[in-house]
């Protein structure tokens, strides 16, 4: 399934931060949907600020357009804000995407465990990201530092309680 995009994608203006106030909150708020859309669609949890510049979701090569080092900035920390972007380094170079917060992935998790009737069972870190039963679930291959944020979420919610085991940490679904 190939990626869609957003009609904004084929419009030049959109590449240009735009001076009015009521514009340019609708214009990041349609950026930030397409850079979130588009690290869904391709999985994608760490981004590069110098690479971003080059990739697809900021460069269409087909109108000739990209967005600004500074746009990108601007867009990354509309991001930060909303709580869907972590920077990694104080340089700002590096980040961690979000495209679902770990409380979002955490209501994903525990509604697979309460839908299989496994509530009060015990499962690896492992089983549940890279497990046979997950296959297909949209938790599936998820990165081990979200799937434990969103653990962590979970246990602070008392619907889950992350053990450490002798070959790494599991949890416990209530």
């Amino acid at each position: 399934m190939s990626f869609e995009w957003p009609w904004q994608y084929s419009f030049p203006p959109f590449f240009t931060l735009q001076p009015n106030v009521d514009t340019r909150q609708k214009q990041l708020a349609a950026w930030c949907s397409l850079a979130l859309s588009y690290c869904r669609h391709h999985k994608l949890y760490t981004l590069d600020i110098m690479e971003a510049q080059e990739s697809p979701v900021f460069n269409n090569k087909k109108i000739e357009r990209k967005l600004s080092m500074e746009a990108i900035q601007v867009v990354f920390e509309e991001l930060r804000k909303k709580g869907n972007l972590e920077w990694l380094d104080k340089n700002k170079s590096r980040c961690l995407v979000m495209w679902r917060r770990p409380e979002e992935w955490g209501k994903l998790i525990h509604q697979w465990v309460s839908k299989i009737g496994m509530v009060n069972s015990v499962f690896t870190l492992y089983e549940l990201s890279n497990g046979d039963d997950t296959e297909g679930e949209e938790f599936h291959g998820l990165e081990d530092w979200m799937l434990l944020r969103s653990l962590q979420a979970l246990q602070t919610d008392g619907k889950a309680e992350i053990i450490t085991m002798d070959d790494g940490k599991g949890v416990k679904f209530f």
